[in-house]
């Protein structure tokens, strides 16, 4: 009999009748458990995800880093992975960007563009 599929991260379990997959990450959170590093030794850090990326072919991939090393793995997405987890890496970079908004008219400039985004930024200023 196998061994009920516990994630070692959040918890998660599988419905009692849902199948006993093998998953490479937790379909609910993403993680999975550093088994070795790049060198081949052990680590057993968490592997977070930190990023999607979508591969020429168009099969999506999950970004993961090392809590613990740092080193970044790329897991293949599954139909089991949660839709709203999936979102909600994807967009983190998107709700979270690099640079203050208030700037982006300015970066606009700076990027050879004309500097006027209107929109919401120039019904502001008036």
């Amino acid at each position: 009999m196998k061994k009920q599929y516990k994630c070692p991260v959040c918890g998660w379990t599988p419905a009692a009748d849902e199948p006993n997959n093998e998953w490479e990450h937790c379909p609910n959170c993403l993680s999975s458990i550093h088994v070795e590093d790049e060198m081949g030794f052990e680590c057993g850090g968490v592997l977070e995800p930190v990023s999607i990326w979508v591969k020429p072919c168009g099969e999506w991939e999950i970004i993961q880093r090392c809590r613990d090393c740092g080193e970044m793995k790329n897991s293949q997405m599954s139909e089991d992975d949660s839709p709203l987890k999936i979102l909600a890496v994807a967009s983190k970079p998107l709700a979270f960007p690099p640079f203050p908004l208030e700037r982006i008219e300015e970066l606009t400039k700076i990027m050879g563009g004309c500097g006027d985004v209107g929109g919401y930024y120039h019904e502001q200023r008036k």
